[in-house]
């Protein structure tokens, strides 16, 4: 393995097990039980994109639609989305944060932005910056792979 993928690998790992660490982070920050991690997202997404349908959001993720629409289900149920008519597809209507869901998401970043000030992390703006872009150009390039536009490895 070339240098360039051993520190590649080495993102990636890293990246995984920072997946893991914010996922008992957000369970310590919001605690347990029926607000799970992919609900939460949903609802961040709702709340930062706007209403979108089911298969939309599927594809941020990406996973299939069927597991968008059991975590859509119980927000539903909640009363934190509701579903509206699309005006561009009769049959796919959109999900929607109600006021309830807007109140939720609110409460959910204040508790998230509580943790990040008391985090002690030590890296500058610059670095952060730098990160967020490296992380993105990897989700991207990961993207391509999956559709075919760069050749994966056999």
């Amino acid at each position: 393995m070339s240098d360039r993928a051993l520190l590649l690998q080495s993102v990636i790992d890293e990246t995984r097990a920072l997946f893991h660490g914010l996922k008992a982070a957000a369970e310590r920050v919001h605690g347990q039980g029926e607000m799970t991690a992919g609900r939460r997202g949903l609802l961040l997404d709702l709340s930062r994109r706007g209403p979108m349908t089911v298969p939309a959001l599927a594809r941020l993720r990406p996973v299939s639609r069927q597991h968008i629409q059991s975590l859509v289900n119980p927000l539903l149920r909640d009363g934190h989305v509701e579903l509206v008519a699309n005006p561009a597809h009769r049959r796919s209507g959109l999900v929607r944060l109600t006021p309830g869901g807007a109140r939720l998401v609110e409460s959910m970043l204040a508790r998230e932005r509580r943790l990040l000030e008391r985090m002690p992390l030590d890296a500058s703006e610059a670095d952060l910056r730098r990160a967020a872009v490296v992380l993105r150009d990897l989700r991207a390039a990961l993207l391509a792979v999956r559709r075919g536009r760069s050749p994966a490895a056999p």
